[in-house]
């Protein structure tokens, strides 16, 4: 969460933030966090963040909406923000093991709902993967979504109501190898790789 503001000023874009799990102990972990980053992980809190770049009419966000999808063992939340253009867009990240399944169901179910027939990118961290889960075709035959990115991915982007342009795919793992500009050393960002698509609503 304290990265949100920071990454929406350098990507020119306006942003949304839901907290999620892991948030009870910032007074204590925040200032561990500033300097001793690796000590805390995840336990710094959680998020949901959603960046929609300005500049082009349309581009800015005129709804924000949330719904919680569990509490225990962790929170997990589904948020989905609608532009001027009419393009909403949601995330979440799913509770693990037998939770993801359900999380995500409602997740999709409830951004269609919010959605109102506007065309809807639903994307996130879902904790499944298609080649052991049926519920991506459920998502495909019932609610009308694209096809999963990858078989083997647990992130995905799904689509709905606009046409996609490049199939939805994930980065290689070099991709987000940075140089530290201390050491000249590459640091991998991240534990899971961007997911991108091109589509157009």
């Amino acid at each position: 969460m304290r990265w949100g503001e920071r990454l929406a000023e350098a990507t020119g874009s306006e942003g949304r933030v839901t907290l999620t799990a892991r948030n009870w102990m910032r007074p204590v972990t925040w200032p561990l966090a500033r300097s001793r980053p690796h000590l805390t992980g995840s336990w710094e809190g959680g998020c949901n963040l959603i960046l929609v770049r300005k500049g082009r009419p349309g581009a800015e966000v005129v709804d924000h909406r949330t719904a919680t999808l569990a509490r225990l063992p962790e929170r997990r939340v589904v948020s989905m923000v609608t532009t001027g253009a009419g393009l909403c867009v949601a995330n979440l990240h799913a509770s693990t093991g037998k939770g993801a399944a359900a999380d995500l169901l409602e997740a999709a179910e409830t951004a269609v709902d919010w959605a109102d027939g506007n065309p809807l990118v639903l994307g996130g961290d879902f904790n499944l993967r298609p080649r052991s889960a049926d519920l991506f075709g459920r998502l495909e035959s019932e609610l009308a979504f694209s096809a999963p990115t990858e078989p083997g991915a647990i992130d995905h982007l799904l689509v709905r109501g606009a046409e996609v342009l490049d199939p939805c795919g994930s980065w290689a793992p070099e991709r987000r190898d940075v140089p530290d500009p201390e050491t000249g050393l590459k640091v991998r960002l991240s534990d899971h790789s961007p997911v991108v698509c091109r589509i157009s609503a």
